[in-house]
This record gives C-alpha cells, sequence and structure tokens, in this order.
C-alpha cells in the first residue's frame, strides 16, 4: 500500500524547514486547514493529509476492524511519518485526531518535536465519580449515536452547527455540514463511535514530548474543564486559551490559530 496516495498525502511550504503535520478532526478532511496552512508554509514544511475514510483518501484501504479503534489511525500517522522520512515533526491534532497525537507519541517519541492537541477530548462522556467534566452525559452520546445511525443526513444538518458554534455566521456551519455529507455513512457511523466513546485519559501521562494545548474560548463539544484536565496530566504542556469560539478554530479563526501553531513549533527548533 502507498501510504502517500492512501492518506492524499500534500506537503508544502519552506523545505528543509521544521515540518509540522496537520490532522483534521471527525467528519472533516484536510480541506479543514485551508486557511491556517498559508501562514504556516512561510516558515515550515507542511504536511496535510486525509484519515482514511475522509476526503479523498483511498477508500479501499478502510475496514471496520482496523478503523474500529483509534489504534489503526495511530498505525497510520506514523506510518506516514516513517513514509515521508522529514525527521521530528510538530503534530497538530484537531479534536479526535489530538488522542492520535498522543498515543502515536507515547508510542514512538522520537518521531514527534511536539505535539499541538488543538480543541481536545480525551473522554467526551462524564465521569462523575472521578469527578470529571467530558461534556455529555453516557446518555447524551448514545441518542447522538442512534440519531446518527438512524438519519445521517437529518443529523448532520443539526449537528454540524451546533459543533461549528459561531452562529452569526451559518456558513461555517454550512461548510460542515456538507463536510459529513460526502462521507459514506457507513465509515461515519464507526469513525463516530471511535471518536465519541474512546477513553484515553490514561493515556495522557505517558505523553513526554512538547505539548500546546489550544482551547477555545467556548466549545459546547470541549469545554474549558476538558483542555485543564489533559494540561494537567501532560508534565510540562502549556495551556493557551483561543479567543475563538466553536470547536473548529481553523476556520473560525485561523490567523489566530495559525498564529499559535507558528509560535510553538519555532520554539521547538
Amino acid at each position: 500500500m502507498d501510504v502517500r496516495r492512501r492518506n492524499q498525502v500534500r506537503v508544502t511550504g519552506a523545505a528543509g524547514a521544521p515540518v509540522v503535520m496537520l490532522a483534521h478532526g471527525f467528519g472533516c478532511d484536510q480541506n479543514l486547514w485551508r486557511l491556517v496552512a498559508p501562514v504556516l508554509e512561510r516558515d515550515f514544511t507542511v504536511v496535510r493529509f486525509d484519515h482514511v475514510g475522509a476526503g479523498r483518501s483511498d477508500l479501499s484501504a478502510w475496514s471496520a476492524e482496523r478503523y474500529g479503534s483509534l489504534d489503526g489511525y495511530v498505525d497510520d500517522v506514523l506510518e506516514l511519518c516513517r513514509e515521508l522520512d522529514l525527521g521530528p515533526v510538530t503534530f497538530v491534532g484537531h479534536s479526535v485526531s489530538a488522542m492520535m497525537g498522543v498515543l502515536a507519541a507515547a508510542r514512538e517519541p522520537d518521531a514527534f518535536a511536539g505535539l499541538v492537541l488543538l480543541a481536545p477530548s480525551p473522554c467526551f462522556v462524564d465521569d462523575p465519580g472521578a469527578g470529571y467534566r467530558g461534556g455529555f452525559s453516557a446518555g447524551d452520546i448514545e441518542e447522538l449515536l442512534e440519531s446518527l445511525e438512524a438519519n445521517y443526513l437529518g443529523w448532520s444538518g443539526a449537528m454540524a452547527p451546533v459543533i461549528m458554534g459561531n452562529p452569526d455566521r451559518p456558513e461555517l456551519g454550512e461548510e460542515l455540514t456538507d463536510s459529513f455529507c460526502r462521507t459514506d455513512p457507513e465509515i461515519t457511523r464507526v469513525f463516530a463511535r471511535v471518536t465519541f466513546l474512546s477513553d484515553n485519559r490514561s493515556d495522557l501521562s505517558a505523553v513526554e514530548v512538547p505539548t500546546l494545548v489550544a482551547q477555545c474560548s467556548q466549545d459546547a463539544i470541549a469545554p474549558p474543564e476538558v483542555g485543564a484536565f489533559v494540561h494537567a496530566r501532560i508534565a510540562g504542556s502549556r495551556l493557551i486559551t483561543l479567543n475563538a469560539t466553536g470547536h473548529c478554530p481553523q476556520l473560525a479563526a485561523p490567523e489566530e490559530t495559525a498564529a499559535a501553531i507558528a509560535a510553538f513549533a519555532g520554539a521547538l527548533r
């Protein structure tokens, strides 16, 4: 399998410069980075790719067995790092991809110069017994998944604006809706369960590479308590709160998002 073709890899920007790898979240593809990438390309080599099952990835590579957990996606990330052979990368993981970065860096830390965890959540489900607030009750998540499985297009139209936030800019929610609707419903059902039912809280302490946790000032999907939790459990990590609202700051506030990534990645040189 040609992993570059499998994940529709694009490498742009300054040749020989430090590498920033951008990984999109659930229901999206690499196009979500289109406003951030040009800013980063001035000073960095920028790698964009589609997770298998998203965007223009090779759908023949997808199987429910491989991608029924985050491990399949983590394997892909590490395979890309080896194939591209660009040296240690600063991995920018948005939403569920943040936990892919956590798992990949714990497994092969030498592949990473650092991690940027953008709007991360190690567990979306509240755990009152442990004093953890993920933002959703177990019932909320089960209802969300049942709604997605029963009527994917209807779910996409209802949920995308909630995820995106910024109700005064409806075009952003419409773009995310369109992105959801371009994805095969069966693949999305599997990825949704992986995204919303994974619990990676115990994996955070294994991260030893420099890490930036970047949360949004208002985010219905990953509330501020989640960012604080991630920061507290990754030793030496830095936490910032972007002025951006919603769960997709790379679209809602691309300049602020790019500046935060560039400042962190640049300091690692």
